[in-house]
């Protein structure tokens, strides 16, 4: 809602339902936008190689990517910073923001999420990348 803030008790009357100002409606959901943004307005910082049942579960259930499922971890990036998950074959199959850096992936890759803080020490999230942070390719 934008309105005048020289109005007088215009949040008063806008919380009444007065049509005062204008109403804006967004044309997408926010996650939808979320996602379109990390499929085409960032450049990925590494790459995850993942094993076949990862990228099976991405592609089909649409659930979180787990450090089980990955096999090698290229590049450098930070906690937050966009990756690629590519396939055996090189493909790209998604992409998403990393939870663990570069470093914390090389420790955990290939483990069942249960283990995260007996090999790091802590455990911010069980999930190398979430699904509302994830778009497939």
């Amino acid at each position: 809602m934008i309105a005048s803030g020289r109005e007088r008790d215009v949040v008063l009357r806008l919380m009444r339902g007065e049509e005062v100002g204008s109403f804006l409606v967004p044309d997408v959901s926010p996650l939808l936008a979320r996602k379109r943004w990390l499929a085409g307005q960032l450049k990925p910082k590494g790459r995850l190689r993942l094993d076949d049942g990862a990228v099976r579960v991405l592609k089909e259930s649409g659930r979180s990517l787990l450090p089980i499922g990955v096999t090698a971890v290229e590049g450098e990036f930070r906690r937050g910073d966009l990756v690629a998950c590519i396939d055996a074959e090189g493909r790209e199959v998604a992409r998403g923001l990393a939870n663990y850096g570069a470093d914390e992936t090389r420790r955990i890759m290939g483990q069942p999420s249960a283990r995260i803080e007996k090999l790091l020490g802590y455990v911010d999230e069980p999930e190398l990348i979430h699904r509302d942070n994830l778009v497939l390719a």
